[in-house]
């Protein structure tokens, strides 16, 4: 929105804008703010910044915790939800080094950066652009306990298909079907209207809007896709969106989770990503006489994140509930393969894509779980290892695979190479499979090391508490 911190100042001043809200993100992928009046806003801020705790973040130690967040002036934007004038900034997070500030190394939008960086040094593309799409439930009630004596959780939407029968109002039956929400109109799609309100303030503030539908999730769930951006930008559009879901949802009294798997028999919630790339003016991922239409380049990329993809997994599906949607029979992909319009493979090429500024492929694993910055960085690191080195993802023997890969008997479904099937197994891929993400000191091992440790925090945690079905299964054995 500016190009320096004077512009900014002049804005609050001219705008008379009220509150300055600083927003940084932790590992988990969480936003968290920092506000202060216009009053308070000067110059020397981009060089003092502003101080704050690190270790509540995750970053440091509590011996010596000390940072400093300092903003991106250029990502500022008003927040419509807020009752005084407020303007929110995207803040770099800085450590103190022998006196002086120099960015943290760890710090999850640097590590977007690093990542847009290493590509250029390399040659590789000048850009790199992501068209992520976020499928979601829209709720009408959610509660939840898990203590000692008592485990329970209780989701609903006016619109499932359980609600059909219930009389105790007066129920006009338009309830949507099993699996049965893909693309429906209204009065079905109840969450439509939300939706519009979400699509025309994410476009206020920068994030333009491809589409949003119904998906095929009956209790709710639905679909927006944006715009393509690059590494950092989309990641910070990832935030900017889940931001005002959630505040559009609290104002109207609307859950939103993009948890992977909240019901068990429904398809879950993923976060496929599609990926371009381009140098200068052209786009570098079309080859007419290529597979599926595919350049060279953008084969070895493809070879490139299948080769890493079970140790991708722990970074793009980083929850224990990840690996409840990454089973076969529900539109998630299992088999670490590649082919064109299959969307039980891995990375699918869209078959509508015939022309150069088209041409993409799909990424089809990834959760919203992750921390957008971390994510979108890993799958295009491992991307970029496979293009510097021309990965083959066919001499790899990861296809193409032109059939229902969810069709497939026993023996054959043994010969192929799948997703880890829970949360240690991605742990473990990622221990012995990290090297292509140090390149050029894009992520460090410290941050892998840390990253390790709070998922195995989380699955010990979930591992240790018991499960209501185990009651169901064991308690009068």
């Amino acid at each position: 929105m500016f190009i320096n911190i004077n512009e900014m100042i002049a804005y609050t001043k001219d705008e008379k804008v009220q509150i300055i809200d600083f927003k940084i993100v932790d590992m988990r992928g969480r936003w968290h703010r920092l506000s202060i009046t216009s009053r308070k806003l000067s110059p020397d801020i981009m060089t003092k910044g502003i101080g704050f705790d690190g270790s509540s973040y995750g970053f440091l130690t509590v011996d010596n915790s000390d940072m400093v967040m300092i903003p991106d002036v250029s990502t500022c934007y008003i927040d419509s939800f807020k009752d005084n004038k407020t303007l929110v900034v995207i803040a770099n997070i800085y450590i103190i080094k022998d006196d002086k500030l120099e960015r943290f190394s760890d710090d999850p939008r640097f590590i977007a950066h690093k990542t847009e960086n290493f590509m250029r040094q390399n040659n590789i593309a000048d850009e790199c652009l992501l068209g992520p799409e976020f499928e979601f439930f829209v709720l009408d009630h959610v509660s939840y306990k898990a203590t000692n004596q008592h485990m329970e959780v209780k989701l609903d939407s006016a619109q499932a298909n359980w609600n059909s029968s219930d009389d105790s109002y007066n129920n006009i039956g338009y309830t949507v079907p099993h699996h049965g929400g893909y693309h429906v109109d209204s009065p079905w799609d109840a969450s439509y209207e939300f939706r519009n309100k979400v699509a025309l303030e994410a476009e206020k503030v920068g994030i333009p809007i491809k589409y949003h539908h119904s998906e095929n999730g009956g209790p709710g769930q639905v679909e927006i896709e944006v715009d393509f951006a690059g590494i950092k930008e989309m990641a910070d559009r990832t935030m900017k969106l889940k931001n005002i879901l959630n505040l559009t949802g609290f104002n109207v009294r609307k859950s939103i989770t993009f948890m992977p798997k909240p019901f068990v028999t429904e398809c879950g919630n993923g976060m496929h990503v599609h990926i371009q790339l381009k140098k200068g003016n052209n786009f570098i991922m079309f080859d007419e006489n290529g597979y599926a239409g595919l350049s060279d380049v953008a084969l070895y990329a493809v070879g490139g994140i299948l080769k890493h993809a079970r140790s991708l997994t722990a970074i793009t599906n980083p929850s224990t509930n990840s690996y409840k949607r990454l089973v076969p029979g529900f539109e998630a992909p299992v088999t670490i393969g590649y082919a064109k319009a299959n969307r039980s493979a891995v990375i699918r090429i869209p078959g509508y894509t015939i022309t150069a500024d088209e041409k993409r492929f799909e990424l089809r694993s990834p959760d919203a779980t992750a921390n957008p910055y971390l994510a979108y960085s890993a799958i295009m690191m491992a991307a970029f290892d496979g293009i510097l080195n021309k990965i083959d993802p066919e001499k790899l023997d990861f296809g193409p695979y032109d059939y229902n890969l969810y069709d497939l008997d026993e023996k054959e479904r043994q010969q192929l190479k799948t997703l880890p099937t829970n949360l240690p197994e991605a742990i473990d891929a990622l221990k012995n499979d990290h090297d292509y993400l140090l390149m050029n000191n894009v992520f460090t091992k410290n941050m892998i090391n840390n990253h390790i440790k709070q998922l195995e925090q989380d699955y010990l945690k979930v591992s240790k508490m018991p499960h209501p079905i185990e009651f169901e299964m064991y308690y009068n054995m």
